[in-house]
């Protein structure tokens, strides 16, 4: 019997030395050549053959320094970087690729290139776990449809794999790399004819504006989540994290395939309250949340029917709670708590993260999970403002407040944000705290919301001008400091033609 102890300094250090003691007791055992031994107060059965193995990781949080006189009774053995072009030759030849030796080499190419020349941003990843993904999507293409030609099925797999994840400067600068190592190839992007009018029909009732770029990533998470188990959602207030998920579930439950989310943040409760805890004493165990729901999603679906579980972690991502999740994040899929069950993660349940970034994440977690990054420059403010308009009840209003947002909001928005005002480049505004311009909008419609109600029934369109006005002072120009709004003040009068009054005195008297 051979005993792998994984991730084993992530144990407390009170434990390792009761650890250590035990394994010495075995070890002193072997030496002696005993077939039957006394163990923690119990004679028990000796096989000379027994193996005692455990794998660490130094350097993260929340991992612990092994004690001395446990260190000495293991031979350390140092992992060292993997070959990753005989990797991926092999695995491709496996798939049924004949060119496989020149595409591993593009492939490893690709990858040390975009490692090299892209930005770096904490979710980024270009290692085995990676290329894995890629391999295994490449397969299952190659034998979907054995007649196309190998390049174009791996430079659709490098594509669509990767695009997810890349922030909006980036995503050229990788088209640049692809065109450069598979010349002359173009593969449109695959359209999935029932899931993608699902989308468009679950965006279309829920009262958003119908783009491209927001179906586009609703489409890249559900290709991910084909080839992972786990995947992060990642990026900024305000990009449509929410709403992506969202509409994924609704497109699949369109499209007969009923999905359900259950959201949890991780951080709102201790780390025994999450996972459960085992009295040291009396050895009375106490259900954690995430046990507790994780073990009703893994219950088995009614007998003939098909569904979709999530589990989405809506909270930051740190080493204290999400290494725990190690094991079911990879290819293990198995969750094991401190009173010894394990619970397997079934095929029909997926875990999902919604988070601003992965800055407290381990590389140990950031290489299990499938990314797709959710750039608030992709949507912009625009399609906020659209939505709210057209929810609008009033006659003729909604109409009224397009032209406005048109007038005022675009020309002020690049005067905070890019210091541009009337085409001149300046130094951009400055905020009392970070703002993103989507919370801005939000704060103007909401304004706007308060002012312009039903029992007031304000039509005439000078006068909803007017309320807009105020609502613009105190919305986009609420936070800046001093010294800016007073070009703020400057350039909504312009735009309103309003007089300006120069002298501060004379305007106070």
């Amino acid at each position: 019997a051979w005993g792998c102890f994984d991730e084993f300094n992530r144990i407390p250090v009170e434990v390792l030395s009761v650890v250590s003691a035990q394994i010495k007791t075995i070890q002193t055992a072997l030496s002696e050549g005993f077939k039957r031994f006394t163990f923690e107060g119990r004679e028990i059965a000796l096989v000379s053959t027994v193996g005692i193995y455990i794998t660490m990781n130094p350097g993260y949080a929340g991992r612990a320094e092994l004690p001395d006189n446990l260190k000495a009774l293991f031979r350390p053995v140092v992992m060292c970087v993997p070959n990753l072009g005989m990797i991926c030759e092999n695995m491709l030849m496996s798939e049924g690729f004949g060119a496989a030796k020149m595409l591993a080499l593009k492939m490893t190419v690709l990858y040390k290139l975009a490692e090299a020349q892209l930005s770096k941003q904490y979710h980024y990843d270009f290692k085995l776990r990676a290329l894995k993904s890629v391999l295994v999507m490449a397969g299952g293409l190659k034998r979907a449809a054995p007649e196309f030609d190998e390049s174009t099925i791996l430079m659709r797999a490098l594509r669509d794999m990767n695009m997810p994840k890349f922030i909006y400067a980036d995503v050229p600068l990788f088209r640049g790399l692809i065109g450069d190592l598979f010349p002359g190839l173009d593969c449109p992007r695959v359209r999935y004819p029932s899931f993608n009018d699902a989308v468009e029909q679950a965006l279309d009732e829920s009262g958003f504006q119908m783009l491209e770029i927001q179906i586009d990533k609703v489409v890249q998470l559900y290709e991910t989540l084909m080839t992972r188990h786990t995947t992060m959602v990642v990026g900024p207030t305000g990009g449509g994290k929410t709403v992506a998920l969202g509409t994924l579930c609704r497109a699949q439950t369109i499209a007969n395939l009923p999905t359900k989310q259950f959201i949890i943040n991780p951080k709102a409760q201790p780390i025994p309250e999450l996972y459960g805890s085992l009295d040291p004493a009396t050895r009375d165990w106490t259900d954690g949340l995430l046990s507790n729901i994780f073990r009703d999603m893994n219950k088995p679906v009614a007998e003939g029917k098909d569904e979709r579980r999530y589990i989405v972690y809506d909270g930051d991502v740190d080493a204290v709670w999400v290494e725990n999740m190690n094991s079911v994040m990879d290819d293990n899929k198995l969750l094991t708590l401190p009173n010894g069950e394990r619970i397997r993660l079934v095929p029909y349940v997926k875990l999902l993260v919604e988070v601003f970034d992965l800055q407290y994440a381990s590389p140990a977690t950031i290489s299990r999970c499938g990314m797709v990054y959710v750039d608030p420059k992709d949507l912009g403010y625009e399609p906020y403002l659209w939505t709210w308009a057209n929810g609008r009840t009033i006659e003729g209003e909604g109409d009224v407040l397009r032209g406005l947002f048109a007038k005022y909001v675009s020309p002020l928005l690049e005067l905070i944000l890019e210091g541009i005002e009337d085409g001149e480049q300046g130094a951009r505004l400055l905020h009392v705290i970070p703002i993103p311009n989507i919370s801005m909008a939000q704060q103007l419609c909401q304004l706007l919301a308060s002012m312009l109600t039903s029992e007031l029934n304000i039509t005439d369109p000078a006068t909803i001008e007017s309320v807009f006005i105020f609502c613009l002072t105190w919305s986009l120009g609420g936070q800046l400091v001093d010294a800016s709004q007073e070009q703020f003040d400057s350039c909504l009068k312009k735009l309103a033609e309003l007089p300006i009054i120069e002298n501060r005195s004379e305007e106070h008297t």
